[in-house]
């Protein structure tokens, strides 16, 4: 045998263990992978397996949020001044998996069973609408390179290059105008936001709408609200306005209001009490929950929560006391026009509890065009040279700085160096405070005012006044409420516009008997009070309870709002008591400045006549002198229950015109008949037409 085919019998050993032992390790690897096979599915089935399934079958919850009527609104005798009105309206909702194609189809079937309103569309509208049918044509208004644009920039320069032909066609088509308002009120809202598409149904279209829900997939027929005013336009500017459905939230507040998870077409508050108290108004909205599984298909919906009204204002207004006084201020005005005052076109009353600040009727009427309209606001937004009014407050500044009771000065024309002469309607010769109370004397004033800027009146001699002076003056009136925010509870009020005298300081004279500075008939209102009250000013306040809604009425009070006392003025009782007696004597004394119309009316007050220039609507006649009638009140005159301003701009200069003081009469009359009425039934509703 030849030695190198032998074969080495240890050798032969060796690589058979090594075979066993390569494949004993094989098989040990194949085992620990199966282990750890087992092991991981025993992961996924007990440990992780539950996750698993529902990833398997995960769904999405989303919320819609239906609309609910806002709160309503009372006057202080519980009578309903705003309220709601149930109106049928298509709504439409878009889903996750809603495709412009799917929102066209619906719009078509829809314009086939409702007259759509298309007086909203813009151009931009109608590009959006032409854009979203005609895709093909939309991508050839594009370049090849500018189709590998991002997906905003492409959609903007389709929307720009539309034709104009196109949107002409569009235009004089109805029915394509009908499916483009369609198609843009689908498109306005986000996924599971409802959109308001039309309100102004018919019962006829209601009914084709419902027997076709199931055929029209995002639409539903549902009971939406508008306001509605019992008492027409009484007070209905300081109501307020909201929003409509079409407007939604004003883009300038957008953001304020979707940051508090309002819908972008949610109807809010525009202006005064709509807006002032919205956060109470606003109604909890009605909630359906939508289920979606993963691929964005709703598989489920139900209602979560029915919603409610927002809550209820009850206000401090007498709606019938506010319908009279207009009915008033709307006769006289026709009535001193036809005296003459070709100018006069707007009055003002406002009157108020002097003791809790309840307005319980503020009312602005302007004549225009042959019509008296609302002009209530102008009570607390437009301002005037008040004249004579204010001479209780300068009185009580007097006595602040020291002026004696039945100091008298003496009445006759004042002549300082480089200003024109100042003085009273009339010489009176002496004249003590509650004299220059009753008949109205400016020269008494100007003795106070210059005794507080600490002048010494020397005949045709400088007037040395400083800017500190009339700073002085005002701080004084301030502490009336004049020149300054009354506090009431509604945007935009005026504070009133304090005026630069410049190089005549004389002008402070003038400051003293209200023919300078301008206040608000509002401003007015809550300085009077402050006499009738002892010398608390308080803030005006429109609404005085905040309730939950209920059914019927009034519901359990959700909130108080409290009587608020701004200041105390820095009077004594005997220095407010002696005011009282010279507002007394100018109502009630012969002499006195409206005792003839206002005599026998248990009524104190003031009368005031102010020089002025005119500035209203008719502008060729700007510039005209005229005179600002006023006259603030109380009544009763001794244990008031009311206090009241009445405001008349821009009337001819003539002592005989008195219409500020037939308006006072009128209003206290008007007021003392209610609480005749009430006493029987206080929710008797009014028989007078307005």
């Amino acid at each position: 045998m030849n030695k190198e085919t032998e074969t080495n019998p240890s050798e032969t050993k060796r690589q058979k263990k090594t075979r066993i032992f390569r494949i004993n390790f094989f098989f040990f690897i194949v085992f620990l992978l199966f282990v750890a096979l087992v092991v991981r599915l025993g992961v996924v089935q007990i440990v992780q397996g539950e996750e698993y399934s529902k990833e398997v079958n995960r769904t999405e919850i989303d919320v819609a949020k239906y609309p609910a009527p806002r709160g309503k609104m009372f006057d202080r005798y519980e009578r309903v001044v705003v309220d709601n009105r149930n109106v049928p309206a298509v709504t439409y909702t878009v889903e996750k998996t809603t495709k412009t194609k799917d929102k066209l189809e619906t719009a078509e079937k829809l314009a086939k069973l409702i007259n759509m309103d298309t007086s909203f569309l813009r151009e931009r509208d109608l590009r959006d609408y032409w854009v979203a049918k005609y895709p093909k044509k939309a991508e050839k208004l594009l370049s090849k390179k500018e189709r590998k644009l991002k997906g905003s920039e492409t959609y903007r320069l389709q929307v720009e290059r539309v034709p104009e032909e196109e949107i002409k066609k569009i235009k004089n088509d109805p029915k394509e105008m009908e499916l483009a308002a369609l198609y843009i009120k689908f498109s306005s809202g986000y996924a599971y936001e409802p959109q308001i598409v039309a309100t102004d149904l018919s019962e006829e279209e209601v009914s084709r709408v419902a027997e076709q829900l199931e055929d029209l997939p995002g639409v539903d027929v549902i009971t939406d609200w508008e306001r509605v005013y019992p008492y027409d336009d009484v007070f209905r500017t300081i109501l307020g306005k909201i929003s409509t459905p079409k407007e939604g939230i004003p883009e300038e507040n957008q953001s304020f209001f979707v940051a508090r998870g309002y819908a972008r077409n949610e109807r809010v508050g525009k202006s005064y009490l709509e807006q002032q108290y919205e956060d109470y108004l606003n109604p909890r909205k009605a909630k359906v929950q939508y289920i979606s599984d993963k691929d964005g298909n709703t598989i489920e919906q139900k209602q979560i929560d029915e919603g409610r009204r927002g809550y209820d204002l009850k206000l401090s207004i007498d709606i019938e006391l506010q319908k009279r006084i207009e009915n008033i201020i709307d006769q006289q005005l026709k009535a001193a026009r036809g005296r003459g005052n070709y100018l006069v076109d707007r009055a003002f009353v406002v009157m108020m509890d002097p003791y809790k600040g309840d307005v319980l009727a503020m009312v602005g009427r302007m004549y225009e065009s042959g019509e008296m309209l609302n002009f209530d606001y102008g009570a607390f937004g437009t301002q005037y040279e008040m004249g004579s009014a204010v001479k209780g407050a300068t009185v009580l500044a007097g006595y602040q700085y020291g002026l004696k009771y039945g100091t008298v000065f003496y009445d006759a024309p004042i002549h300082l160096k480089d200003t024109p002469e100042k003085s009273s309607y009339k010489n009176m010769g002496p004249v003590s405070d509650l004299t220059a109370l009753k008949q109205s004397s400016n020269v008494y004033m100007f003795h106070i005012a210059m005794k507080i800027a600490g002048i010494q009146y020397v005949p045709n001699g400088k007037f040395p006044a400083t800017d500190e002076d009339f700073q002085k003056m005002r701080n004084y009136y301030a502490q009336f409420g004049l020149g300054v925010p009354t506090g009431i509870d509604l945007p935009q009020e005026s504070p009133g516009q304090q005026s630069d005298p410049g190089a005549d300081k004389g002008k402070l004279l003038d400051l003293a008997i209200g023919q300078f500075d301008t206040y608000t008939p509002l401003q007015m209102a809550q300085y009077v009070s402050i006499i009738a009250n002892g010398g608390y000013r308080v803030t005006p306040r429109l609404v005085t309870e905040i309730h939950e809604p209920t059914d019927e009425g009034l519901g359990p009070i959700a909130q108080e709002r409290p009587a608020k006392v701004l200041n105390k003025i820095n009077n004594t009782e005997q220095d407010i008591e002696r005011v009282r007696q010279g507002f007394k004597l100018v109502t009630n004394s012969p002499g006195g400045t409206a005792y003839a119309q206002l005599k026998g009316m248990n009524v104190a007050g003031k009368t005031g006549t102010a020089e002025s220039q005119y500035y209203g609507t008719k502008k060729q006649y700007w510039g005209t002198d005229v005179y600002n009638l006023t006259f603030v009140g109380y009544y009763p005159a001794d244990n008031p229950e009311v206090a009241f301003s009445v405001v008349v701009p821009w009337t001819k200069p003539s002592g005989s015109e008195d219409v500020n003081k037939r308006i006072a009469r009128d209003i206290v009359k008007a007021y003392k008949d209610l609480q005749k009425e009430y006493a029987g039934n206080p929710q008797k509703p009014s028989t007078e037409e307005k």
